[in-house]
């Protein structure tokens, strides 16, 4: 009951220290190296945007902080990580290699299932085992469930953004493609293709803030963690969910 007391005090003085401006946490200006992935993160155009973006924003305004957007593909961001010409990223999923120089500081994002599209019926994946002899899209550098990630009987082919793979997969070099729920509708919907949905998939998991370990932003990790339990106190975590939920999802 004490620790909860101390947890709730402790919350309350850094919303009034976030609201009172005080030199607590400094203000910085961050850079996110990002893919442009709608609807997590919607990068191209002036004013980024997207469910995971929102999420930051509400993060950066009770730190002070402001944040400038790099968009290059997905494994590009991993790359400009790992040299540290970017501070952080949103959504990476935590693996061994990449813990050895990104430190995950927040599970800010919420779980997103990882669904198996395709054209032909001969491709729809019912069982794991169907993935076998199946040429499967997938996005250059992203992760999306152990067993899938680490099985090298399965045929693979990368592709830099989930277009593409869905182009691929039209004009059938892929059979299947692996794609995160709300990606998959969002481009779906966008290019207007009839592709069908397998009843296999796997369950997501919770995707982080994940801080370059070379950059000075590392070292507010904690105030990080801070303002996203307040964000999420204040009840406008899962409005921003249930809002971008209530627009895309099936």
């Amino acid at each position: 009951m004490r620790l909860l007391m101390a947890a709730m005090l402790a919350a309350i003085a850094f919303s009034a220290a976030a609201q009172q401006g005080t030199e607590t946490v400094r203000a910085l200006t961050v850079t996110v190296g990002a893919n442009h992935a709608p609807p997590y993160r919607i990068i191209q155009g002036s004013s980024p945007s997207g469910l995971y973006v929102e999420i930051f924003k509400e993060i950066t305004d009770r730190l002070g902080w402001k944040a400038h957007y790099r968009e290059v593909p997905f494994r590009r961001v991993l790359k400009l990580v790992q040299q540290g010409e970017v501070d952080l990223m949103l959504g990476a999923r935590e693996t061994p290699e990449r813990e050895k120089y990104m430190a995950f500081v927040a599970p800010a994002f919420p779980a997103d299932r990882r669904l198996f599209l395709y054209f032909d019926e001969a491709n729809r994946i019912e069982r794991y085992s169907d993935l076998y002899g199946k040429t499967i899209g997938v996005l250059e550098g992203s992760t999306y469930f152990r067993r899938f990630d680490s099985d090298e009987q399965l045929r693979k082919e990368p592709a830099p953004r989930y277009e593409n793979l869905m182009w691929m997969m039209e004009r059938g070099r892929v059979d299947v493609v692996v794609v995160p729920e709300l990606i998959g509708i969002y481009t779906l919907g966008k290019l207007g293709m009839p592709v069908n949905v397998s009843p296999f998939f796997m369950p997501g998991e919770r995707s982080w803030i994940a801080v370059a370990k070379t950059s000075p932003v590392l070292e507010y990790a904690d105030d990080i963690r801070a303002a996203l339990k307040l964000v999420k106190t204040e009840g406008i975590y899962e409005d921003l969910v249930l809002k971008y939920m209530d627009q895309y999802a099936q």
